[in-house]
């Protein structure tokens, strides 16, 4: 059964690792990555990445890309979401924090931060606009 706005809007702003897909080109399958993402119901969505990142420039090239999450306790529940990049910006060691902040329990998070920043090179943050929401709680069946 398709979950309502409300539902999906609030599974996807639990702290799940989404799949991000992104067209790869002529005769490839797209490519398709797990992600950290950052979401407030009734907003936009927004993943950081490599500066120099493969799919950094995909998404770059496509301009939009998909993400989805699932879960399969206490039932199998999803939700994707498909949308324009409407922006894409230098990122701060504030969105690397809030970001990890989401996944990492609260002592492992600026240690994590501190050596990100230093070794995974320049990143960026690309803000996607959710346009198309594909969902369901097949628990409900």
């Amino acid at each position: 059964m398709a979950l309502s706005r409300e539902e999906r809007e609030q599974f996807l702003a639990q702290p799940h690792i989404a799949a991000l897909a992104v067209d790869a080109g002529a005769g490839r399958a797209p490519l398709t990555v797990p992600i950290w993402y950052q979401y407030t119901p009734g907003g936009d969505i927004w993943v950081l990445t490599g500066l120099t990142s493969r799919k950094n420039e995909l998404i770059s090239a496509a301009g939009r890309f998909t993400l989805l999450v699932d879960q399969t306790d206490p039932t199998v529940r999803y939700v994707s979401v498909e949308g324009p990049v409407v922006e894409t910006k230098a990122a701060t060691i504030e969105d690397l924090r809030e970001v990890s902040a989401r996944y990492l329990r609260p002592e492992k998070v600026e240690e994590y931060v501190d050596f990100s920043w230093k070794n995974h090179g320049e990143m960026v943050v690309l803000t996607m606009r959710p346009e198309r929401w594909v969902s369901s709680d097949l628990g409900a069946i």
